[in-house]
């Protein structure tokens, strides 16, 4: 399947970025739902999957353009899964990332290093029109932990609080080309690439 240009299911300028510094040396123009004026979708569904999809329809049905729907988030075992879905949302609607990350914080309050494993999960849904009946789903897995003080500038939402062991760095301190190769954003759109080119 080939596709020349797309709209990102998001106002998120952070997934835009990211997902831009992936898919356009593929020759795939990235359009921003602002650029058609998208009102973001209530969210919900109970997974990353319903919510991703009601995303990108609602993108493609205004656009018509074939849509990518994106819905991750961070899950942490400690909190039986929490924020997952709600990672945007985390402390309150239109929390900002710091008010997000320092609810993270307060509800690990003394849970050990050996608890504060954590998972950053993506889940790329992409319609051609806003009917299709077979999307293609994508997803993707980072696991890492969850430290007790934020570290780096760099990448958005929890980044500065995961930490990838393996690398020795959080999400915050790599680069945009060290993120989009291990990331679970990065993850899912290898397996997305790889379908279109199907």
């Amino acid at each position: 399947m080939v596709l020349e240009e797309l709209v990102l299911a998001s106002a998120n300028k952070g997934k835009l970025k990211e997902l831009r510094h992936v898919l356009e040396p593929h020759h795939m123009k990235v359009h921003s739902q602002r650029d058609f004026k998208i009102a973001p979708v209530a969210e919900t569904g109970l997974t990353f999957v319903e919510n991703a999809l009601l995303k990108a329809r609602e993108a493609a049905r205004v656009s018509r353009l074939p849509a990518l729907g994106d819905d991750s988030g961070l899950v942490v075992e400690a909190l039986k899964g929490q924020p997952g879905i709600y990672s945007a949302r985390f402390a309150g609607e239109n929390a900002s990332d710091r008010e997000n990350n320092e609810l993270l914080l307060e509800k690990l309050t003394g849970v050990v290093d050996e608890r504060r494993s954590a998972s950053f999960f993506c889940c790329l849904v992409l319609l051609r029109h806003h009917r299709d009946p077979a999307p293609i789903i994508a997803t993707g897995t980072w696991y890492g932990t969850i430290l007790e003080a934020p570290r780096g500038k760099g990448g958005f939402g929890y980044d500065p609080l995961f930490f990838d062991p393996q690398l020795g760095a959080t999400a915050a301190e790599l680069s945009m080309v060290e993120k989009s190769q291990i990331s679970h954003r990065g993850k899912a759109l290898k397996v997305l690439i790889e379908a279109l080119k199907a």
